[in-house]
């Protein structure tokens, strides 16, 4: 499902409570956005009509939840950076950052966390593997 950068705000206000009403999620937005009332409300329409979010009627007015979860979002926004920039691969996008000092301290201490735990799970695997 493609979700469109000002769509994706919109549904980070729905991730981080729901359901909401249209009139709550302009609240929300107005704080941090200088968008106008009928801009969110095609936002919304256009995330109703992807089957990103649901509405349900609560007397005269509709309550918004997402239907898409944020982890498979992400993940899809993930995958396709990846392909389109990187050939699908984690470890030139990680070059590319460490080449041009994106890379905090902080930021190589926890890829060495990663890395080593991805190294301990595939050991643990290959050993189970040599069980069966």
């Amino acid at each position: 499902m493609q979700i469109s950068e000002a769509e994706s705000v919109v549904m980070e206000v729905l991730w981080q409570r729901s359901p909401q009403t249209s009139e709550e999620v302009v609240a929300a937005l107005g704080e941090r956005q200088e968008w106008q009332e009928a801009t969110i409300k095609t936002l919304l329409n256009r995330l109703l009509n992807k089957g990103a979010i649901e509405a349900q009627k609560d007397g005269r007015r509709y309550l918004y939840r997402p239907k898409l979860r944020r982890e498979d979002w992400v993940m899809g926004e993930s995958e396709s950076l990846l392909a389109r920039l990187f050939d699908g691969r984690v470890a030139p996008l990680v070059a590319h950052f460490s080449q041009h000092r994106r890379l905090s301290a902080a930021d190589v201490a926890e890829l060495r966390r990663l890395v080593d735990s991805l190294d301990d799970s595939q050991a643990g695997d290959a050993g189970h593997d040599r069980d069966e």
